[in-house]
């Protein structure tokens, strides 16, 4: 029994059916009642986390979730995280909430993970990283496949939020258990091929707006393409980058100096960014 977590989501619920969210969720049962288990989910807007936590309740579980450091260092947002039982990720020690999510799926827990990392601009499946096999892998536990569609309508990125009574409908699909096997590249392609499938099947099910910012082009939507909100996210990766570069060039006063600083970020983030995200 969880009485914190429990009182969230009916919070959550209530809010949802303030705003008129309307549901359609199928393939729950593919969620093991007890046991652990990778929950690999799709990223197109900003509230995924919340939904994705509907089906596991047909099982009265809860999911843990890999989330940003950032996230549990908020004076708010960070004992309610805490209190969920839910996993920071630290870019700069990623390989202790590698960990930490391994043992909680050893624990018999639900851990969910964003294999495309950030949110997709485009709202297509971006390139997995390869954590989810990995750590289902060494947990010897399956990875639950699962597509929300319609989220990135509520609040998406470079778009303003939507959470008034918008009477958005939301698609959740669970997928079956994909039994772990290495090595991790193979099982991650597989897992892309997977849920790219059921995206497409989702999609093929969804009223789509012509020319809406929410809709993929390959939809008749205006979205971007994969490559073109690939270059977007290069282009800010490179800003943050830059910007990090000059706040700790300004700290150790050595601005004069900020081309070896920018470079020692760039490569330092890089290899953040690769044992940072083995985890996702």
């Amino acid at each position: 029994m969880e009485p914190f977590y429990r009182t969230i989501v009916g919070v959550a619920r209530t809010l949802f059916a303030a705003q008129g969210l309307k549901f359609d969720i199928t393939g729950e049962h593919n969620i093991p009642a007890t046991g652990g288990a990778v929950i690999a989910i799709n990223h197109t807007g900003y509230m995924d986390f919340t939904y994705a936590g509907i089906p596991a309740r047909a099982t009265k579980r809860y999911i843990r979730f890999m989330a940003k450091k950032e996230v549990f260092d908020h004076k708010i947002s960070g004992p309610l995280m805490r209190a969920m039982k839910h996993i920071p990720v630290d870019r700069g020690d990623a390989g202790e909430s590698y960990r930490l999510a391994v043992q909680a799926l050893r624990d018999g827990q639900l851990v969910g993970v964003f294999p495309e990392e950030t949110i997709s601009r485009s709202f297509e499946l971006k390139a997995f990283r390869s954590g989810a096999a990995r750590m289902a892998n060494e947990a010897g536990v399956p990875v639950i496949p699962m597509i929300i569609w319609g989220s990135q309508r509520v609040w998406t990125k470079g778009h303003p939020k939507r959470l008034g009574r918008t009477n958005t409908p939301i698609t959740i699909e669970v997928g079956a258990p994909v039994q772990p096997y290495e090595p991790a590249a193979e099982m991650t392609a597989q897992l892309h091929a997977t849920m790219e499938e059921m995206l497409h099947r989702v999609q093929d099910g969804y009223v789509h707006e012509p020319r809406a910012y929410w809709v993929p082009r390959r939809l008749g939507g205006s979205a971007p393409t994969l490559e073109e909100a690939t270059a977007l996210d290069e282009a800010a990766a490179a800003e943050r980058r830059a910007r990090k570069a000059r706040e700790r060039a300004e700290r150790e006063g050595t601005v004069g100096d900020e081309r070896g600083s920018a470079g020692d970020d760039e490569r330092g983030s890089a290899g953040g960014d690769e044992r940072g995200t083995s985890a996702q």
